[in-house]
Formats: structure tokens, C-alpha cells, sequence
């Protein structure tokens, strides 16, 4: 069964990981994490923020973006950059691809933007911000890549017998 992904290249900050962890257990995702983190995943801040679905993740863990590549060979993955051409929302995406999200300060290292200029997304927003909250974009262009393979395994949760109007 192909499975959605979400990687992250080295985090900074618990919270952002913890809630994109959280996000990829509900939505059946696997979460890809690329040392070095800016934190252990012990921390409080960390599992305040979604540690507890962290046993029904599916995680994985690599010392280097060039480990990630080698475990993971021949993958789709799209990169997102505040410095892409390209929507988020004009890419079709593969049911198996691979969604990188840069560390918070800096992004993803300018070397691996430049080597895939094809498979670099950006979510827009006015000039003059900077770039939206990690966990924000990642949730953005993650549920735009279920919608488009049409949110597979997952179900509507009771949401008809909810409706009171």
C-alpha cells in the first residue's frame, strides 16, 4: 500500500514537530525525521504538543539528508521553500510522494533547493512576510496531497450524525 510522507530536515522546535507528528498520526502518515534535531524527543514541549499519538506514528530517523536518500531511493519528494515558483496546490501528488519542510530559522539547505528546482513548492502569502509556522505548512500541503489522492484509509469521523441543521 503507498503511503503519503512528510519529512522534516533537521527541526528546530519541539512544538512544530510534536503537532506535525500528531497531524501524520491522524491522517495515517509516515513522519521522516533528519537529524540533528533542536531537541530530544523526550522533551515536555515536545509530547505537550502531540507525544502521545507518538506510539501510532509510523517515524523514521536519519542521521543525514544523504542517509534519507539512500534508505528511501527513487522517491517523489517535493521540496517546500518560500523560494519555489511553483504553487503547492499545481503539483498532482503521488500517493507515495515525499513532502520536505526546512528548520524553522532557515528553511531547507539552499545546495539541496538548487539541485530540484522541478519539485519545489511554496504556499503563497503577502510579500511582505517572511514564512508561515511550520506546522501550519505542513498540515497546508499535506491535506491538499490527501484531497487529491482522495484521502485515502480516512473517513468523515461521524460528521453526518453531528450536522443539526
Amino acid at each position: 500500500m503507498s503511503q503519503l510522507n512528510i519529512v522534516l530536515h533537521q527541526p528546530e522546535i519541539p512544538q512544530n514537530t510534536g503537532n506535525i507528528g500528531r497531524t501524520c498520526a491522524a491522517a495515517g502518515i509516515r513522519l521522516h525525521l533528519i537529524e540533528p534535531l533542536g531537541f530530544r524527543l523526550n522533551e515536555k514541549m515536545l509530547k505537550r504538543a502531540g507525544m502521545d499519538y507518538w506510539e501510532e506514528l509510523d517515524v523514521s530517523m536519519y542521521v543525514t539528508y544523504e542517509e534519507f536518500l539512500e534508505k528511501n531511493p527513487g522517491a517523489k519528494i517535493y521540496y517546500a521553500t518560500t523560494k519555489a515558483r511553483r504553487l503547492y496546490s499545481d503539483v498532482a501528488y503521488e500517493p507515495d510522494c515525499f513532502v520536505m519542510f526546512g528548520k524553522e530559522s532557515a528553511g531547507i539547505p539552499e545546495e539541496i533547493l538548487k539541485e530540484n528546482p522541478d519539485t519545489c513548492v511554496r504556499i503563497p502569502m503577502l510579500a511582505d512576510k517572511r514564512s508561515l509556522n511550520l506546522s501550519n505548512a505542513a498540515a497546508i500541503v499535506l491535506y491538499e496531497a490527501l484531497r487529491q489522492n482522495h484521502f485515502p484509509d480516512m473517513q468523515m469521523q461521524g460528521a453526518l450524525h453531528r450536522l443539526t441543521w
